[in-house]
């Protein structure tokens, strides 16, 4: 059975551990408008100097001998003779030198006198193996690349540090934490011990299941509020329709320019942007993440279902506006660019100082060619409609002329080469909070006793990896006792 963290109060809370946007998402997962919001991390206390790794380009391929500089960051305060070495690997965006110094893992390491390294994804931040982000050179982009990356790295900094006779522990949060899952999984006499939290380890084309996740959230704060969001959703698509509405939802949403239905495309990214200011908020809910300059982690479902349920703001159209313009306030952005020509311009720009070279190019590249995770609009559970699968999948010819049968059968041999949820390994942990709609495609039970599941009543993404506060509720902090004292117990081993 699973660790049931369920305490006797409800409360709401990416990314990797290691890692650069924590469990945080990159730039390309974020499907409302913080995607639009550059910030910037002010690192308090000591300075953690980036340091380089030379790293082979393709690991696949003998006689390809072409090598790049590979970051990566080091924290020795903990480390004692004879203690594990922690391995904090990073996702799709920069990493973030603030979980150097900040995060649950470090906790563990002080406790288990733990040396600490954080190792940057090829293709995010400033980790750059090619000129550029063409599709040709993408194609050496990839979660088998990545764990390629990892065990080299693993295996040279331990001849280089003499760690080869001390254990290693893998971290990682959302996409990160199934790489760590997996680097278990396919490495298992590099990596000891793997704690995967909220990991999606089972890659599928079409993931309608989050949009369900979303809707139970937002009932929970209030049963009426997805009923709100939903109503308010289907006007504004019945308002689509007729081009004589296109001067007003210019002026309700804010638009930059005004807005132009030419294609099924354009009206789906427009309702994929209003409805990801709720996706975001349900995944990062009551997160602890102000420590890497995350903005807007005080908008909350309580936050959004208190706007739409606020019947003084008009018609549930006018509140769903309303929250729009709460959002495009809290990432200071002066008007909403609504265009998907604008934004097939921004995802084809294969530069590394483009508009989407922050992840969102390299990001939507390995859903298409290894992951799908595609939210789409189609279960009739859930509140909102417009973006169906076929909008997504057109975005993979769009931008990388994958099709849909590439896509579909890169993501069938993702699955045949993880194993999906029937993962055959040991000494992995799974922690999953309940809010968080990623956990669909999480281990949420436990697989054997090596195997364990936490899963985490009433909290969202990633919550176990952040600093633990008082205002944590009780099942939170017994899940990080939880995974530490699996830790201990597995290092003795």
């Amino acid at each position: 059975m699973a660790f049931q963290t369920y305490g006797l109060f409800c409360f709401y809370e990416v990314t990797l551990l290691l890692l650069v946007s924590l469990c945080g998402l990159g730039e390309g997962q974020f499907k409302g408008f913080r995607k639009f919001h550059q910030g910037q991390v002010a690192v308090r206390g000591p300075v953690f100097e980036e340091q380089w790794f030379t790293q082979k380009l393709d690991h696949f391929n003998g006689a390809d001998s072409r090598v790049w500089k590979q970051r990566y960051f080091v924290n020795e305060a903990f480390s004692k003779p004879g203690g594990p070495v922690f391995l904090m690997i990073g996702g799709e965006g920069p990493a973030n030198a603030a979980w150097m110094q900040n995060g649950t893992w470090l906790s563990y390491a002080q406790k288990l006198g733990a040396l600490c390294l954080m190792l940057e994804h090829r293709f995010y931040g400033k980790s750059h193996p090619t000129e550029d982000l063409s599709t040709d050179n993408l194609r050496f982009l990839s979660s088998r690349q990545a764990l390629a990356d990892l065990a080299h790295f693993r295996t040279v900094m331990a001849d280089a540090l003499a760690l080869t006779k001390r254990k290693w522990v893998a971290f990682g949060g959302s996409y990160p934490g199934s790489l760590a899952a997996w680097f278990r999984l396919k490495y298992p006499h590099l990596v000891h011990a793997s704690v995967a939290t909220s990991a999606p380890v089972h890659a599928t084309v079409n993931f309608p299941e989050y949009l369900e996740v979303v809707w139970r959230s937002l009932a929970s704060e209030n049963p009426e509020c997805p009923l709100l969001v939903k109503k308010a959703s289907d006007t504004l698509l019945e308002r689509l329709k007729d081009p004589k509405t296109y001067d007003n939802i210019t002026n309700d949403f804010n638009l930059c320019s005004k807005l132009q239905i030419q294609t099924e495309m354009d009206s789906a990214y427009l309702l994929e942007m209003l409805a990801g200011n709720f996706m975001d908020v349900v995944q990062y809910n009551q997160d602890n993440r102000e420590f890497e300059g995350v903005v807007g982690t005080n908008i909350t479902i309580k936050v959004l279902c208190s706007v739409m349920s606020d019947a003084s703001l008009g018609e549930p159209y006018a509140r769903y506006a309303r929250v729009a313009r709460l959002m495009m306030d809290t990432f200071s952005m002066k008007c909403l660019d609504a265009s998907y020509t604008n934004y097939l311009r921004d995802m084809t720009n294969t530069s590394w100082d483009g508009p989407a070279a922050g992840g969102g190019r390299q990001w939507v590249y390995q859903t298409c060619t290894e992951f799908g995770f595609y939210q789409s609009t189609d279960s009739p559970n859930q509140p909102f409609k417009g973006f169906p699968l076929p909008y997504q999948i057109k975005q993979c010819a769009d931008f990388y002329s994958v099709s849909a049968e590439t896509l579909a059968e890169a993501v069938a041999q993702t699955n045949e080469c993880y194993g999906g949820y029937d993962i055959h390994s040991t000494r992995i942990v799974f922690p999953n909070g309940s809010i968080d709609p990623w956990h669909a495609l999480g281990i949420t039970h436990d697989i054997t006793p090596d195997l364990p599941a936490v899963f985490i009543k009433g909290t969202a993404h990633c919550a176990n990896m952040y600093p633990a506060r008082s205002q944590d509720p009780p099942q939170l902090a017994l899940a990080r006792d939880h995974v530490f004292l699996l830790l201990q117990q597995w290092l003795k081993q």
